[in-house]
């Protein structure tokens, strides 16, 4: 399931169904080969199972970080992925940080320093929800910085994103797309669902109201920052479990590419024995 979804460098990519670059494989209701999700609880309970393996070497091998960063509009399922694509996995070896409004403290420093600092350790994955793409994204459709600042970060993330591979990091990047009539869905169903009252505000709803420029913003990050080391997924979810199954898929096939083996041990173990 590399291509369609990876974007290219060089790739144009357009968000609204329409245009140069807008593949039927990249619209927000894709599900390949699969029509319901019963079809997917099989594969996806094996990639699982491949997962917790892969990730028991990489802490082992303590050689490489895996950083999974996800981008979307709200309601496009970043909390699901993190919560369905990792059930299972040690929770000792998984970090989560969530990017909200920026502090006095990382307000005061480069953009980029808090990104950084949350970077997970070799032998250990973690999971950007939101990102540092927040100050090309929200800081751009809402004129926060001049445009001469925002329009130099690309460069710079991209050297961040290309420093950290090359230090250990590997980086998978995915935007999770949903249309703009399955937001409306799902902002619906948090409003008349009294349980999920807590998961929606006023300034979500205000938000909308900037879809098309968010629509630009994502293309610009999806066609400058999208690297050879480290590129982007553009991940069709409208239908949340073909959106799992896609990046599971992706993760699992990331980690066996690393060719990872368990070390070898600091003492001879033939000669070892318990009383």
């Amino acid at each position: 399931m590399e291509r369609p979804f990876i974007v290219k460098p060089g790739d144009s990519i357009s968000l609204n169904g329409v245009g140069k670059g807008c593949d039927l494989e990249r619209t927000p209701e894709y599900t390949g080969a699969y029509r319901k999700k019963g079809e997917t609880k099989k594969p996806l309970k094996k990639l699982n199972k491949q997962m917790l393996k892969l990730q028991e070497l990489l802490y082992a091998e303590n050689q490489h970080a895996l950083l999974i960063i996800l981008q979307g509009m709200d309601t496009c399922g970043k909390d699901g992925t993190i919560r369905k694509v990792m059930a299972g996995i040690n929770v000792q070896g998984c970090d989560v940080v969530s990017f909200k409004v920026p502090s006095v403290d990382e307000v005061s420093r480069d953009f980029l320093w808090r990104a950084h600092k949350a970077v997970p350790q070799k032998g250990k994955i973690g999971i950007f929800n939101r990102s540092h793409y927040e100050d090309v994204l929200v800081v751009r459709v809402h004129d926060l910085v001049p445009k001469s600042v925002w329009k130099q970060r690309y460069q710079q993330i991209n050297d961040f994103e290309k420093m950290l591979v090359e230090n250990g990091t590997v980086v998978l990047k995915f935007f999770l797309h949903i249309s703009k009539d399955e937001q409306k869905e799902r902002l619906e169903s948090r409003i008349n669902d009294p349980s999920k009252h807590w998961k929606i505000t006023e300034a979500d709803i205000r938000e909308r109201a900037y879809w098309d420029d968010y629509m630009q913003a994502y293309e610009a990050v999806l066609q400058k920052c999208s690297t050879d080391w480290a590129p982007w997924y553009i991940i069709p979810a409208n239908k949340k479990w073909y959106r799992n199954l896609v990046i599971t898929e992706r993760i699992v096939k990331t980690l066996e590419g690393l060719d990872m083996k368990f070390p070898k041990p600091t003492s001879d173990v033939s000669i070892l024995s318990v009383d």
